[in-house]
């Protein structure tokens, strides 16, 4: 029989996934108008020869620091998206559900970015409520009630016990009902979407795996980034250490990079060199596998850089993805598209009034 304290690293850790399948965008970034990394000189897609290997989950210890927006404990309006409130109740609760998640510490040098991207993530989950809504979508406290039995039942969790195995990590189930009705939600709008917009050929996965066999002759680097804009630029040193102890880079970036790359956690895929702009491109061509750069900064911004796997033709050989691979990433590719102009256009429209 399970421990509470593994069914609550459990939960953690199933959470990440649970979100990852419905968050396609980075929350703080705006709608990306390319699909790669703005530091790129062209924006033809990069070839895939092989697949980096899984990176260990680690349990960095997470301070006892309380979570809170006020000392004195007063509740108070922090936003108000489309006439609905969010409080200050509703971001501390979701900063613990962000810290369970994710094992990333609260802590004076993570603290002001985490309150931040929690802010964000609640207010787009009012907004994809309310898109759904306006469409006709509507979750039923059923639907809701079916994925948490899901939840429970794909974790090995006693029917029921997820309320409590929640508090034991601080976290209402409230909020958990909350962030699963959002995911559904908008899963709906973005597949509806996409029903509208049509299927991928045959022809058009063919000629993808065709382009990335042509590329295989050239030395590659699976390169990841996290992207911080100058006025937000605060204790990049400390973020770097981080980095460096947890090799978790690519939920950091998820979490806290400011470039589109951060809703496939940074990952900029292969890159040949000189397709990235310099300083970066020499500083990539200078790591070696698994290293993190120091802050980089390119005009307002500061790139931290991962160098993740290197790929030479004549040492390695090349995986080509079967055609059914090939639809899979895809048919993804388009849904983060698709999610990502979605949400910037509901943002654009939406009346959101920050306060405190």
């Amino acid at each position: 029989m399970l421990t509470v304290k593994k069914y609550v690293l459990l939960i953690s850790l199933c959470l990440i996934a649970h979100t990852a399948q419905a968050q396609f965008i980075n929350q703080q970034a705006p709608a990306p108008q390319a699909k790669e990394s703005v530091v790129f000189k062209n924006s033809n897609d990069t070839a895939q020869p092989t697949q980096p290997k899984p990176i260990k989950q680690v349990r960095p210890q997470i301070p006892n620091e309380p979570i809170r927006l006020y000392d004195n404990g007063d509740i108070k309006i922090i936003a108000v998206v489309n006439g609905e409130m969010l409080s200050s109740t509703d971001i501390e609760q979701r900063a613990k559900a962000f810290v369970m998640n994710t094992k990333i510490p609260f802590n004076a040098e993570t603290k002001r970015m985490i309150i931040a991207k929690v802010i964000q993530t609640a207010i787009d989950e009012k907004l994809k409520i309310q898109e759904a809504a306006k469409q006709g979508i509507e979750i039923t406290q059923k639907d809701i009630d079916a994925s948490v039995q899901h939840f429970e039942a794909s974790n090995k969790i006693p029917a029921g016990e997820l309320k409590n195995l929640l508090a034991k990590g601080g976290v209402s189930m409230k909020v958990f009902r909350e962030q699963i009705k959002s995911d559904l939600a908008w899963i709906r709008v973005v597949r509806r979407q996409m029903s509208m917009d049509g299927e991928l050929t045959d022809k058009e996965i063919e000629d993808a795996i065709n382009e990335s066999a042509k590329d295989m002759s050239t030395p590659k680097y699976m390169v990841s980034e996290i992207v911080i804009k100058k006025p937000n630029a605060k204790n990049l040193e400390d973020l770097v250490s981080n980095l460096r102890r947890d090799p978790r880079f690519e939920l950091y970036a998820a979490q806290f990079s400011e470039s589109p790359s951060a809703s496939n956690g940074g990952n900029l895929g292969w890159l040949n060199a000189g397709q990235l702009i310099e300083p970066l491109n020499s500083k990539v061509l200078s790591m070696k596998d698994g290293e993190v750069s120091d802050p980089i900064q390119v005009g307002n911004d500061f790139y931290i850089l991962k160098l993740t796997q290197t790929y030479h033709p004549d040492r390695d050989k090349p995986n080509l993805p079967t055609k059914e691979e090939m639809r899979k990433f895809m048919e993804n590719k388009r849904l983060e598209e698709v999610s990502a102009k979605l949400l910037h256009n509901i943002r654009q429209k939406a009346v959101i009034e920050l306060r405190n």
